[in-house]
């Protein structure tokens, strides 16, 4: 086994540890990015006999990972897309 993967060779080799945590903590970010972009986003579908056109929904309603304090009401506007 390679020095700094096992639990004892960590206690002598202790500088690594901040680099696993590190490693570990952006690896349960990303993937926790990409259970959102999966679950959240009007683009992906996961039922497609139920609901085969899932962006319909998502007219009036905000899915930005980032929300501004003065943005229009999306409700209220006017739509500038076509309707399928």
């Amino acid at each position: 086994m390679m020095k700094g993967l096992t639990l004892s060779s960590l206690k002598k080799h202790y500088s690594l540890i901040p680099l696993f945590v590190i490693l570990g903590g952006g690896m349960l970010l990303s993937a926790g990015y990409l259970a959102r972009l999966a679950f959240k986003n009007p683009d992906v579908s996961w039922r497609r006999k139920s609901n085969p056109e899932p962006w319909q929904e998502y007219a009036d309603k905000r899915y930005k990972l980032l929300h501004i304090k003065d943005e229009p009401d999306y409700g209220k506007l006017k739509e500038q897309r076509p309707e399928f």
